[in-house]
């Protein structure tokens, strides 16, 4: 399996499983990630999913350029050909921690850019070189970029392909924590475990909110928000939290 899927309780675990290519991503690995992410989408008993690349080098190397781009070459006139992903297509509205525990480059970096926290290892290189040969960042780096750091930055990474370091990523605010390489995956995996202590309707409305929100008006988006909340008033988690909150105790979460 070139994406690995693991669930640990109610964490989703998935894995980019192609280290001797730098984890890029083929088009099997492309269908497995859609299938997986699905799963995770649509699994009840799943709250939180944590995102990394198999080995010690790369997170991702992004797509792999002869099996995916001659793919798109010969699916030019058919885009729903290329299954959904959480970079293009595929809303998923449960938390997802990038742990990024090598070089995320290219659509590597796109995938950590559709996830919603990244932690990532000090050794790491950040970049989206695809102008170098000639094509666009096309899972998403031209859009989630400029709307994360400022514009002169994501033009500096986007146009002049530039690689960064961990800590100049950390210092645009394009991740949220520099840890050594061994402490990723259990950085990550404590992240998760603080997100399980919320109530994951709200996480999600939230989620929702915050990303839909930043294509809309401030109106439409306050509306949105509005809207969301009241969803959230009629569920049971609501009641829970109120009540465990007067009791001062922990609350007891169902996702319902």
């Amino acid at each position: 399996m070139s994406v690995d899927y693991q669930k640990e309780g109610k964490i989703a675990i998935f894995t980019v499983n192609r280290p001797q290519a730098l984890n890029s991503m083929d088009m099997q690995t492309v269908r497995q990630l859609h299938d997986a992410m699905v799963d995770f989408r649509d699994d009840p008993d799943l709250w939180v999913g944590i995102v990394t690349g198999a080995g010690d080098k790369a997170f991702s190397g992004g797509a792999d350029m002869k099996d995916t781009f001659g793919f798109y070459r010969e699916h030019l006139s058919a885009p729903w050909a290329v299954p959904a992903i959480p970079m293009r297509g595929l809303d998923i509205w449960k938390p997802l921690i990038a742990a990024i525990n090598g070089h995320a480059i290219g659509g590597g970096l796109e995938l950590a850019l559709a996830c919603d926290l990244r932690i990532v290892s000090e050794n790491a290189r950040l970049g989206s070189p695809e102008v170098n040969i000639g094509v666009i960042a096309f899972w998403g780096g031209t859009q989630r970029l400029p709307r994360m750091i400022p514009r002169c930055l994501a033009a500096e990474i986007l146009l002049m392909g530039k690689l960064i370091d961990a800590q100049e990523a950390y210092r645009m605010g394009l991740v949220n924590k520099v840890v050594p390489q061994d402490k990723v995956m259990s950085t990550a995996k404590e992240w998760a475990e603080i997100l399980l202590q919320k109530g994951p309707l709200a996480l999600r409305a939230t989620k929702e909110a915050m990303i839909r929100g930043t294509s809309m008006p401030l109106e439409q988006g306050l509306e949105l928000e509005n809207s969301l909340n009241y969803q959230i008033f009629k569920t049971e988690d609501f009641e829970e939290g109120v009540a465990a909150y007067l009791a001062k105790r922990k609350p007891n979460f169902k996702a319902k």
